[in-house]
């Protein structure tokens, strides 16, 4: 696996932008340079299963290894989600799984840097390294807006 790393550095407090990148309809926003239509299901709490879908039934199945309110998010991805059901077994699966998904804050002069590390086989690279950039863009722009 390789690892990808992005950051930014937001004009915004540590708390709007954990709001920007949670809340729900903004994560939905946001997310939705990846997949038109991408939601969240979950508790928020560490060690509970999250669900990354498309709004279809399809995506990913993974665990909240670490939240720490306003500082850090880290996720581990256990399968994919096709039409509903879950697979975490499969030999396809099993290539990727237990690859992270981080998103750090920390405060930055006036405003906050976000740093997102992610752990990718090397067939998604591509993809990835062009859309974060612009998930990041979406990021930066909703916690600098005054909503």
């Amino acid at each position: 696996m390789e690892h990808l790393h992005f950051s930014a550095d937001i004009n915004a407090p540590k708390e709007k932008v954990w709001d920007t990148l949670w809340a729900k309809g903004k994560y939905e926003t946001w997310t939705a340079v990846f997949s038109e239509g991408s939601t969240v299901e979950t508790d928020w709490k560490e060690g509970s299963k999250v669900l990354f879908t498309d709004g279809k039934g399809s995506g990913m199945v993974s665990k909240i290894a670490a939240n720490k309110p306003n500082e850090y998010m880290s996720f581990e991805h256990l399968g994919e989600l096709h039409n509903g059901v879950e697979d975490t077994t499969s030999e396809k699966v099993k290539k990727w799984q237990g690859a992270t998904e981080s998103y750090t804050l920390a405060e930055n002069n006036d405003g906050t840097k976000l740093e997102v590390d992610m752990d990718i086989t090397p067939e998604f690279k591509d993809y990835f390294e062009k859309t974060w950039p612009k998930a990041i863009e979406a990021i930066k722009t909703l916690a600098e807006s005054k909503n």
